[in-house]
């Protein structure tokens, strides 16, 4: 019997108006010092961060900082932690930003104390308003909390707040602010129960108490 191929599906029709990046927007939107900036860090980072041992912690937090990184004296990054600029991150107090994390901050991205980015997350401070024809590039800043945990394979999208002492689920889209001491999972991720409240009494129930200049939760 003759094999009857599937009718190709009808085209598109042409857009009234096609969204379109152009040329004097997705030129250089940067001042070159800025480029030379992100040039010299891309190589500290491929070469004296990429391959430094695991527990040389103070190395990495030294060419953070140099580069205008703002981290806490016990906060940790990994040798395979992708920052994309370090001028636009801060890290509180004994927190980890683990293996593989992508830290993609065209915005600030700032993470309170005790709160661990696991290994394969993406931290994405940056998109684009898909609103405008020209698509201009925007940069909502992320805010994590203290005593946070954002599981492995998570994705924190732009202008995301996680709010102190809550748990995303591992490989979670979240989109929208995350209320404090929630666990969230999914995708889209949602509230799918409460946390108990710590009771480390180095991390209270609510750590403004402790710590005024703390992100606000939502």
């Amino acid at each position: 019997m003759p094999v009857h191929s599937e009718p190709a599906p009808p085209p598109l029709p042409p857009p009234s108006l096609l969204h379109q990046r152009n040329d004097r927007t997705a030129g250089a939107p940067y001042p070159l010092s800025e480029y030379i900036r992100r040039f010299l860090w891309e190589i500290v980072q491929a070469t004296l961060i990429r391959f430094s041992p695991r527990r040389a912690h103070a190395w990495r937090r030294f060419w953070l900082r140099r580069f205008g990184a703002t981290l806490a004296d016990t906060a940790c990054t990994k040798s395979s932690t992708r920052i994309r600029h370090p001028w636009l991150l801060e890290v509180g107090e004994w927190s980890t930003i683990a293996e593989e994390v992508e830290v993609y901050n065209l915005g600030w991205i700032r993470i309170g104390r005790h709160t661990t980015v696991s290994q394969r997350a993406w931290l994405c401070a940056g998109t684009h308003d898909y609103t405008r024809i020209d698509m201009p590039l925007i940069r909502p800043p992320i805010v994590i909390g203290d005593g946070v945990w954002v599981c492995a394979g998570a994705f924190v999208g732009p202008g995301v707040t996680i709010g102190h002492n809550a748990v995303v689920g591992a490989c979670s889209i979240v989109t929208r602010d995350i209320p404090q001491g929630a666990v969230a999972a999914g995708n889209p991720a949602r509230v799918v129960k409460t946390r108990p409240p710590p009771t480390d009494p180095l991390m209270p129930a609510n750590p403004d108490a402790a710590n005024p200049d703390a992100p606000n939760p939502p």
